[in-house]
This record gives structure tokens, C-alpha cells and sequence, in this order.
């Protein structure tokens, strides 16, 4: 069981070893018929249902008689190696166990949780979810174009007069009957808007700036603004249309509720588990605790655990 430590092919080797000695223990069977003897590894026997364990997390077709016995090859001669080096008594037998306990928690914690979101999260639920929150997926948009004066800050007082008076010829030409993308082509400092003759798109509240998307939704259809500044600069608006609802589709907001949904059935099945979970402490941890053996090797770092992701 020692052989994680030494694996010539590093710790992501010892890791795959150590998660198919732990899929070997738990598919041996508790009670009933002996399980059938594939080989003896000194005094320990393996199994076939520890050894077709193996296969399964190695994704060796049982049924593949060539590569299921190479693979049987290689696992006795690896458990051999193992049981040799564990015989040296060399390596430090305790940090060997504990790491192999907190993989087997990991998977454990892991692969319930997968499983368990599997058939907890269905594409039935997503659509509940959806249908009944529909006003959470709604959104108000109206459609706008406009002139931008841009203005920086720290910009002179003669500066910043000179681009409002900009932005005021812009406006009172539109007053005087001029056509809103001809003048928003000539005068815009926003380049993408203005070869669009200023228009914007349909906004959200809030979107842009704050102040743009206020006089947005104020305006009515086809009305212009006076100049007004933002952090971007003047702006001269039109409301090219009314403002309108709009409901996401569920293919665009299916991802955000698998997650909104993944994370509450995990959140409420943890708290679940962890009230039938029986701690209790005994005695108080010494603080004068015997130094770790100078012959002891530092294994891999166990993996934060799945439950607190």
C-alpha cells in the first residue's frame, strides 16, 4: 500500500494507484462465497473482484482477454513491488494510511455529490425553474441612438465649454428639422455609433451610464434630449423605440439556472447530511506531539474536499 511514495512516475501515478486500491477494498464482497484467487502477492491473495475492480477504473474491457491480461501482469507485479518496499519498512506507514483515508473521503464526498446532482438537477427542473420565475428573466430595453461630445476629465473650463457648445449646435440643428444620423455621422466622437447614424442598440436600465439610461426611458418615442453629460462625455439622445419587455430565452439562461440550482440542492443536502453526522470529541490534542520520523516521505497534498467547493 506503500507504493504511492515511491512510484518512479510521481505523485499523479501514486494518486491513480491509490484510487484503484480503494476501488479494489470496496468492491470486495463482505459475506457469502469466497471470492475466486487470481494469484498470491506473498501472503495476499487477489481476488478477481478486486482485480475486475481495477479494470473498471482503468476502462479495461473485462471481455478483452489480451489487454486484460496484461493489465493483470502489470497490477501483480506493481502489488509486488508495493508489498517488497512496504516489508523495507522504511517509509513512514502512518502518512501513508492517512493519505489513502482522505482520498477515500475525497472520492467518496465526490462522487455522491456528482451523482446526486445528476438526478437532482434534470432538465425538467431547469425548465420549472424558468417557467416559474419567468419576471426574473425579463428585462426592460428601449432603442436609442445618440451624438457623443467626448469630454475628459481634466479638461479646462474653456475646453469643456467649447464641446457643450458643440453638442447644443448639434441639438439645435435637430430643433431646426436636420436629419438625427446625418448629424450623428458629422459630429459623434463615439465611431462605432456614429457610422450607424448614433444608434445604440436597445438598452437596459443601468446600462451605458446611469444618467444615459434615465433619460432613455423618460423620452418618448422619436423625441430628442438636450445635451446632457455623463462620464463620457455630452450626449445629444433620441429614442429611436418604445421601451419593451424582453424574456431571455431559456437556451441562454439555462447554464446560470443549472448552477443556481446545482448549488442550493448540494448547499440544503449537506446540511442534510451533516445533522445525521455523529462528532464527537474525546480527548484534547497534545500539543507535544512525537516529531515526524526523519525517514518519513511527504506525499501529495490531499485535494480540497468536494463538500466545500
Amino acid at each position: 500500500m506503500t507504493e504511492m511514495n515511491v512510484n518512479p512516475m510521481g505523485k499523479r501515478c501514486g494518486l491513480w494507484t491509490l484510487g484503484w486500491l480503494l476501488a479494489a477494498a470496496l468492491a470486495l464482497p463482505a459475506c457469502g462465497k469466497p471470492a475466486r484467487v487470481l494469484a498470491k502477492v506473498s501472503a495476499r491473495e487477489v481476488t478477481q473482484p478486486e482485480f475486475d475492480a481495477y479494470l473498471r477504473f482503468k476502462r479495461i474491457p473485462a471481455d478483452n482477454a489480451a489487454r486484460r491480461d496484461a493489465a493483470l501482469t502489470e497490477y501483480l507485479e506493481r502489488e509486488a513491488l508495493a508489498e517488497t518496499i512496504s516489508a523495507e519498512g522504511k517509509l513512514d506507514r502512518d502518512l501513508v494510511r492517512a493519505e489513502l483515508r482522505e482520498l477515500e473521503k475525497e472520492m467518496l464526498i465526490s462522487r455522491y455529490f456528482s451523482r446526486f446532482l445528476e438526478e437532482k438537477v434534470t432538465e425538467t427542473s431547469i425548465r420549472n425553474y424558468y417557467e416559474a420565475r419567468a419576471k426574473d428573466f425579463e428585462s426592460r430595453q428601449v432603442h436609442v441612438a445618440h451624438v457623443l461630445i467626448r469630454a475628459r476629465r481634466g479638461m479646462s473650463d474653456e475646453e469643456r465649454q467649447a464641446k457643450l457648445t458643440s453638442a447644443q449646435e448639434v441639438y439645435s440643428k435637430l430643433q431646426a428639422g436636420e436629419d438625427f444620423g446625418k448629424l450623428a455621422e458629422q459630429y459623434s466622437e463615439d465611431r462605432v455609433s456614429g457610422k450607424k447614424g448614433g444608434d445604440l442598440g436597445w438598452i437596459k436600465p443601468g446600462g451605458i451610464a446611469e444618467e444615459l439610461s434615465k433619460r432613455a426611458f423618460e423620452l418618448a418615442p422619436g423625441t430628442v434630449s438636450p445635451p446632457f453629460e455623463t462620464r463620457f462625455g455630452f450626449h445629444v439622445l433620441k429614442v429611436l423605440e418604445a421601451p419593451r419587455t424582453v424574456k431571455q430565452p431559456l437556451r441562454a439562461v439555462q447554464g446560470d439556472i443549472r448552477h443556481r440550482l446545482a448549488t442550493e440542492a448540494k448547499r440544503a443536502e449537506l446540511e442534510r447530511l451533516q445533522q445525521i453526522a455523529k462528532v464527537e470529541r474525546k480527548e484534547p490534542y497534545l500539543e507535544a506531539a512525537p516529531a515526524a520520523s526523519a525517514s518519513a516521505q511527504p506525499g501529495p497534498r490531499a485535494p480540497r474536499s468536494a463538500a466545500s467547493r
